[in-house]
């Protein structure tokens, strides 16, 4: 099959950097990983070609990075390692985001470019992600340790609606930061909020992409479209 018709999970799976190209394009391979690259280029008004060129020297470039290829993981190691590296590591970004966010927001709340609403919105996202989280440690993840992952289709599809949530919830933390974008004469908290902001969205987008496209994959296969 041609590049070009696959869908940008498959090729985020195969293709090591693939996941660094599409996030420069703005194509969402966590929650929309299951678009074909021609539909999602398309939908995104993206010249497919020089994409097409840039994951074909991708794939031939031999990968160096010294980064496991979860691919090959067993279901209980790919669990372990999402609730080491993403759940975990989320539990201790956003407390400190959201207090970065208040402080800005206290102290420059007469600019406007401050990121006014970005602690509420922040505080609302952590909630929310803990929820989420609880669901997966409390439920899915045991079902998928025990063996039992095909039968777990259900909860997997409620999991991937609520990733698509997160997506939505982390656009809107861009367009409240222009793009994560520290504007001249920040201060050392602002410049460190917005840093802090941008680990947090590759963590996530990292977290959403390993689950959707390698670990559910694996027991509930999303439909190509």
């Amino acid at each position: 099959m041609e590049l070009i018709d696959q869908s940008l999970g498959q090729l985020a799976r195969r293709i090591p950097g693939a996941t660094r190209l599409f996030d420069a394009h703005r194509l969402d391979f966590c929650c929309g990983g299951n678009k074909t690259l021609r539909a999602a280029a398309e939908a995104a008004g993206v010249d497919a070609a020089p994409l097409i060129a840039q994951l074909q020297e991708l794939e031939g470039r031999a990968d160096t990075s010294g980064e496991r290829d979860w691919q090959d993981a067993t279901a209980p190691e790919l669990v372990q390692h999402i609730l080491a590296r993403y759940h975990a590591v989320h539990r201790e970004q956003l407390p400190e985001l959201i207090r970065l966010a208040r402080k800005v927001e206290q102290v420059h709340g007469e600019r406007a470019d401050c990121p006014h609403g970005l602690a509420e919105h922040l505080s609302a996202m952590a909630q929310e992600l803990e929820s989420h989280m609880r669901k997966e440690e409390d439920v899915l993840f045991p079902m998928i340790v025990r063996g039992q992952g095909p039968m777990a289709g259900a909860p997997i599809n409620v999991m991937r609606m609520e990733h698509d949530d997160h997506g939505v919830a982390l656009r809107a933390v861009e367009e409240m930061t222009n793009g994560i974008s520290t504007p001249s004469g920040a201060c050392t908290t602002w410049r460190a909020l917005y840093t802090g902001l941008r680990t947090f969205r590759e963590d996530l987008m990292a977290h959403i992409h390993t689950e959707n496209n390698i670990l559910f994959e694996r027991f509930a296969p999303a439909v190509v479209h």
